[in-house]
């Protein structure tokens, strides 16, 4: 029973500090020196990240570095491509060409779907310049109903390094 009491005056405190701790400050209107001190640390980490670009952070560059001009480009011939309609329980499929209109040789590091549905692979040589490569796009359409957009992020050593691509359709009804 003291125990329990204890517990309780324990709980009751804590909840007092974080009452006293919380009350004192107005989140309905900052004032400029409550948003100055809240953006403090996060502006400071932002100047950091973008002075110094690490290998967790390899897309934030300096205001001092400049872009590759010999980089691999990954141009796309069609950035989307729509199926129409598409049959229940099918799987369908598109082929997205590309060709490396830059001046070093083009490497697909990964590329990755927004959902399991949506399956994507690709040329793993590297692509030379002026040379063609290809990225399919399969979908299934097993327990998908109505109008679909799925997106596929392609990670390459390309300017930025990400390039996204879209299918879409419409998967009937049984």
């Amino acid at each position: 029973m003291v125990r329990a009491a204890y517990m309780l005056r324990s709980t009751l405190s804590s909840l007092a500090v974080a009452a006293l701790l919380l009350g004192g400050c107005s989140y309905d209107k900052p004032t400029d020196a409550g948003t100055q001190g809240m953006n403090a640390a996060a502006d400071d980490a932002a100047a950091d990240a973008k002075a110094n670009p690490t290998i967790d952070n390899p897309n934030v560059a300096s205001d001092t570095e400049a872009a590759n001009p010999n980089a691999p480009v990954m141009t796309f011939a069609e950035s989307q491509f729509d199926f129409g309609d598409i049959q229940p329980d099918s799987k369908v499929r598109h082929t997205f060409k590309f060709t490396n209109t830059g001046k070093s040789p083009l490497l697909i590091a990964d590329a990755t779907a927004s959902c399991g549905c949506t399956t994507p692979s690709w040329t793993k040589d590297a692509i030379a310049p002026g040379a063609s490569g290809e990225m399919e796009v399969q979908f299934d359409s097993r327990g998908k109903q109505g109008l679909i957009s799925k997106q596929v992020s392609v990670r390459a050593n390309t300017q930025p390094s990400i390039t996204t691509i879209y299918i879409k359709g419409n998967v009937l009804t049984k």
